[in-house]
């Protein structure tokens, strides 16, 4: 009998994009079901972070819905503690046995812990990522090739574009 393989991947998603995408379809081929944390859940409304929460788990349940496993979305907020931090997570996530991730910190915790970590492939990172995909929207340029179709039409549905534009604005008061 062949072990069910449940992975784990954590990400921001601000916004999802076709890099995510790329990794997330590896990821499936790799294993039998899949979790994706989204991080920092209770950050947004500025313009690292102008999605919410629920926003995100929109996004990415949108896009992964294609893919050939049984899939998981959960928030996960920040605790900042970094020495349970990885005890915070799995107890709010099905039990996992793998994690992937190239963050240099959630290598480390995680391996701490006793996990297998698994790098995934970097697809395009300096078009693929949220910082790209944000300034673009800034800068009033095309982005909705980088991201997921479902994505462009959550984005417009939460008037995102709009709030990227209004988060970028200075008080001007006196």
């Amino acid at each position: 009998m062949v072990k069910k393989i449940r992975a784990l991947y954590i990400g921001r998603f601000q916004p999802y994009h076709l890099g995510h995408h790329r990794i997330l379809q590896t990821i499936a081929e790799e294993t039998e079901e899949l979790i994706v944390c989204i991080g920092s859940a209770q950050m947004s409304h500025d313009l690292k972070n102008p999605f919410t929460a629920g926003e995100r788990v929109l996004m990415v349940t949108s896009a992964i819905r294609e893919l050939p496993v049984k899939s998981y979305v959960i928030p996960i907020m920040d605790i900042e503690r970094n020495a349970i931090w990885v005890s915070h997570l799995v107890s709010l996530t099905p039990p996992f046995e793998v994690v992937y991730s190239n963050n240099p910190l959630v290598r480390r915790l995680f391996t701490e812990a006793g996990f297998e970590v698994r790098g995934t492939p970097l697809y395009r990172r300096d078009l693929y990522s949220g910082t790209e995909i944000r300034r673009r929207i800034l800068a009033g340029e095309r982005w909705e090739h980088l991201v997921p179709e479902a994505i462009v039409e959550i984005i417009r549905a939460c008037d995102g574009i709009r709030r990227i534009q209004d988060l970028s604005e200075r008080d001007t008061g006196e």
